[in-house]
């Protein structure tokens, strides 16, 4: 890379929602170095699919890093004059974290950690990383708020997500770099997580298996498309966070702080039966699902719904694509990537 300047780490680039930003941020012209362990979570066959997609651009530089590697990451932030980071990489997954919990405590704590110490060394312009609507919890507002209670996460993985939150705050607060943590909401699309329920049901449907609907397909999700995801990502990528000059430890508001730190939901704000989604997936493949009925799962949330008017209020912009649109796109690209 010859020209270094406006540089973005993106970690997690082979992984489902940092590739599609690394290739969003490539396709606006910013230069990108992407960080992944490629780990077997699930099929690195399609992670190394993913890389190939970014590889083909000349901006791209990819590292083979472990988020818990102290060392490897120290390299990394010394040998790039970073200005931004997107901080999407991390283990993912609510059923995981009851069978393999020191996974997350290895990624989703030491390793964002390495990151704020990089992010602090470095001088970041701003760090940008990914929350989770989990973080909610046992809260029964609805819609889900940026200024609600987050303090009883149902889950280790979504407590990891808590963590990060306040791990980012006292570094904004202690070294005044502009910390931005964006909640996202069920996110779905082209080149997704195999361990996730729109590819599982996908996969099952066109093997002719039965699919298992939780909560007897009761649950609700607040689905939202990859894209626009992406699109809220990088509109406040642009905007570093600043200090809420009317924020008050009297009435502290959690989405804010006297630190340059700020918290977004990212979700499309219209929230969908499981029924309705397998129904709508069904059209999509010309096929109809064999249902297996179950019961809520440890860890699970019945509903998420996320209010979007903060991300509308700074960003201007808020998510649209209709679950219709957003699983035809999706069923495009498994057809054809697995040629089914």
């Amino acid at each position: 890379m010859a020209n270094t300047e406006g540089l973005t780490l993106v970690t997690g680039a082979a992984g489902f929602i940092g590739y599609h930003l690394a290739r969003r941020l490539l396709e606006r012209g910013c230069q990108v170095v992407g960080l992944d362990n490629l780990n077997s979570y699930y099929d690195v066959a399609l992670k190394e699919s993913r890389l190939e997609q970014l590889k083909a651009f000349a901006d791209f530089q990819f590292e083979h890093v472990d988020l818990a590697d102290r060392v490897g990451m120290e390299r990394l932030f010394a040998r790039y004059p970073l200005t931004r980071v997107a901080h999407m990489a991390g283990q993912a997954g609510v059923r995981y974290s009851l069978s393999n919990p020191h996974a997350y405590a290895d990624s989703n704590l030491t390793g964002f950690l390495h990151i704020l110490e990089g992010c602090r060394h470095v001088r970041v312009q701003h760090l940008v990383f990914a929350s989770s609507s989990s973080v909610y919890g046992e809260n029964a507002s609805i819609p889900f708020s940026e200024h609600d209670n987050t303090d009883h996460p149902l889950s280790l993985y979504a407590a990891t997500k808590k963590a990060n939150e306040a791990m980012a705050h006292s570094y904004a607060h202690l070294f005044r770099f502009p910390c931005t943590g964006l909640r996202f909401f069920t996110v779905y699309g082209p080149w997704g997580r195999p361990d996730m329920a729109i590819f599982l049901f996908t996969k099952a449907i066109l093997e002719g298996k039965p699919i298992t609907l939780f909560n007897q397909g009761k649950m609700k999700r607040d689905f939202t498309y990859v894209a626009d995801i992406v699109e809220g990502t990088v509109q406040l990528l642009d905007r570093p966070s600043i200090p809420n000059p009317d924020w008050s430890p009297k009435a502290p508001d959690p989405a804010s702080s006297t630190a340059p730190y700020r918290i977004y939901n990212i979700g499309n704000s219209q929230p969908v039966e499981l029924l309705v989604l397998i129904q709508t997936l069904e059209r999509a493949l010309g096929r109809e699902a064999e249902k297996i009925w179950a019961p809520m799962q440890p860890g699970d949330v019945p509903e998420t719904y996320a209010d979007v008017s903060d991300l509308t209020r700074d960003a201007n912009f808020r998510p649209q694509t209709p679950l219709s649109e957003g699983i035809a796109r999706f069923v495009t690209w498994y057809r054809e990537f697995y040629q089914v």
